[in-house]
């Protein structure tokens, strides 16, 4: 195992290098650019003066010899900085990363605990009328849009009956709440976003387990476990459920890229101060260093996820070892 584990973290060099190869290749030949982007409306910015600002920022120099600069930068932890405000990228992007990872973590434990319960309990309670209704709900988490499910829930919750908060991460005067209120404060502001976040991966997780908690109902060592006389609780909780979580675990991984991706769309809908809003405005901007930083990030902890999901794979499977 440990020797596995070196080789992922080793491999996850070159994945990480040829996501950043693609990266700037697409960022820097989408029409438009930096300097025209932000300059050219200005009247005052003669085409000499626009030829100019593009020499400051390097951007005259060969696409390649642009990415071998940042690469030898990025491998000394050095993202450059910010074409905006001159402030260093890395810095930019620690201080969204908290909120990002907030929104993720919470969304993946509100996926996988309610995911788990209703797959549980519509496989012992086939063909009644709670699981046709979490079916039915499972197809309507498959099939409706989440940005548009966003914007229909802002305009009821928030505008129309204004029961929750429409954007942010915090109220205007969480500064002067005590602790206890600002906790609550992030929370109440967290119960939109987490639900539109989870609301899709709730929906397949469900499903999966249900179908793979039926098949270990059916399979001989839970008959073998019904007839020693075991309780029905331990059968299902420890035997058949146990078994039933592996193929949850390896969804694990496969929702990380999701949901880190999702982020991007959602934190920009709702205004999260997180690195897909980041992202979306160095977008905007054409802010290269910036949107390198982001995106570099998030292929990180992305690969980083996978490991992670490797790794529980055979902690809670002992057939399954890697060499």
């Amino acid at each position: 195992m440990k020797n596995y584990i070196i080789k992922r973290l080793l491999l996850i060099i070159p994945v990480l290098i040829g996501i950043t190869v693609i990266t700037f290749a697409i960022i820097h030949l989408t029409p438009g650019g930096f300097v025209r982007a932000n300059m050219e409306m200005n009247v005052k910015i003669s085409p000499d003066s626009m030829e100019r600002l593009k020499v400051l920022y390097g951007l005259d120099r060969p696409i390649y010899e642009q990415y071998f600069k940042w690469l030898w930068r990025f491998v000394r932890f050095d993202f450059g900085e910010s074409f905006i405000d001159n402030r260093p990228v890395l810095d930019k992007v620690l201080e969204r990363l908290p909120a990002t990872l907030l929104l993720n973590i919470v969304s993946l434990a509100v996926i996988f605990f309610f995911g788990i319960i209703i797959g549980v309990t519509s496989a012992l309670k086939r063909n009644s009328l709670y699981d046709r209704f979490m079916t039915l709900f499972t197809f309507i988490g498959y099939s409706v849009p989440a940005f548009w499910l966003a914007l229909i829930l802002m305009m009821l919750l928030a505008v129309k009956w204004p029961i929750l908060p429409v954007s942010g991460i915090t109220s205007f005067n969480f500064d002067m709440l005590p602790l206890g209120a600002q906790v609550l404060d992030v929370l109440w502001h967290l119960i939109l976003p987490v639900f539109i976040t989870a609301f899709g991966g709730l929906a397949y997780i469900s499903r999966y387990v249900k179908s793979s908690m039926i098949e270990s109902l059916t399979q001989q060592y839970t008959v073998a476990a019904y007839a020693k006389g075991l309780s029905e609780g331990r059968i299902i909780y420890r035997n058949a459920l146990k078994n039933s979580l592996l193929p949850v675990i390896t969804l694990l991984g496969l929702s990380l890229p999701g949901l880190i991706g999702g982020s991007f769309i959602f934190e920009t809908i709702f205004a999260w101060p997180g690195m897909g809003r980041l992202a979306y405005e160095s977008a905007m901007t054409f802010d290269y260093p910036v949107i390198m930083g982001t995106v570099t990030m998030a292929a990180f902890l992305t690969l980083l996820g996978n490991l992670i999901a490797d790794i529980s794979y055979a902690l809670v499977d002992p057939r399954i070892r890697y060499r």
